[in-house]
């Protein structure tokens, strides 16, 4: 058997080689820490050698930052939308406004069922909260933004109460996380609790935005 060229990506995975580094280095931060990592353990995992591993994303420290940026991107993409679509229906009344918001929660919950490692990574971050802090600011901060200025605009139109919507979503998020870490513990699909899941937040956006006594 022909031996496979050095910096070459495995032949049953034709996706571009950065990408395959991405997604290996994304993997193996989520698992063990950024120092627990080394280019050649991402070399490795990739089938590529570290030279393309340094070519393609550069030093250790920016290799994870890219790895940051890919599911940033990733979220972002599916958040964006889901948010067009709840402002829209802020102006159709509150029973609308909160049905978006619901379908939004749902949204973001199926992106971390579906994306794992984007809980891990971001959990072995928190794990050393003063170290890497720009990444929140880089990677968090827009996200969270993009769903607090939803919640200031559905309060300003009249569709909800809203004194604090960066408490409301900060606990969102974490409750979110705190469930994929739940069903990553658990054996089998947890299709149970995946159900319970989306069937508490639905619960607690209810209790966070009654609908208007007239």
């Amino acid at each position: 058997m022909p031996r496979r060229r050095p910096g070459r990506p495995r032949r049953d995975d034709q996706r571009p080689t950065r990408d395959l580094v991405l997604a290996a280095a994304t993997a193996l931060f989520a698992e063990r820490g950024f120092d627990a990592v080394g280019l050649r353990d991402v070399a490795a995992a990739a089938g590529v050698d570290v030279a393309t591993v340094a070519h393609h994303t550069g030093t250790k420290a920016q290799l994870y930052d890219a790895c940051f940026a890919r599911v940033f991107a990733a979220e972002r993409e599916v958040l964006e939308a889901a948010g067009e679509r709840a402002r829209a229906a802020l102006a159709t009344g509150p029973a609308d406004a909160l049905r978006a918001l619901h379908d939004l929660v749902d949204v973001f919950v199926d992106f971390l069922e579906d994306r794992p490692e984007t809980t891990a990574l971001w959990l072995r971050r928190w794990l050393e909260p003063h170290r890497h802090a720009d990444l929140d600011q880089r990677y968090a901060a827009p996200l969270y933004a993009l769903v607090e200025e939803l919640l200031a605009a559905a309060a300003a139109g009249g569709a909800l109460v809203e004194p604090a919507p960066h408490v409301t979503v900060r606990s969102l998020v974490w409750a979110v996380h705190g469930h994929v870490v739940a069903l990553a513990a658990q054996q089998g699909s947890g299709a149970r609790e995946r159900r319970e899941f989306r069937g508490f937040v639905h619960r607690f956006l209810d209790g966070l935005y009654p609908p208007a006594t007239p």
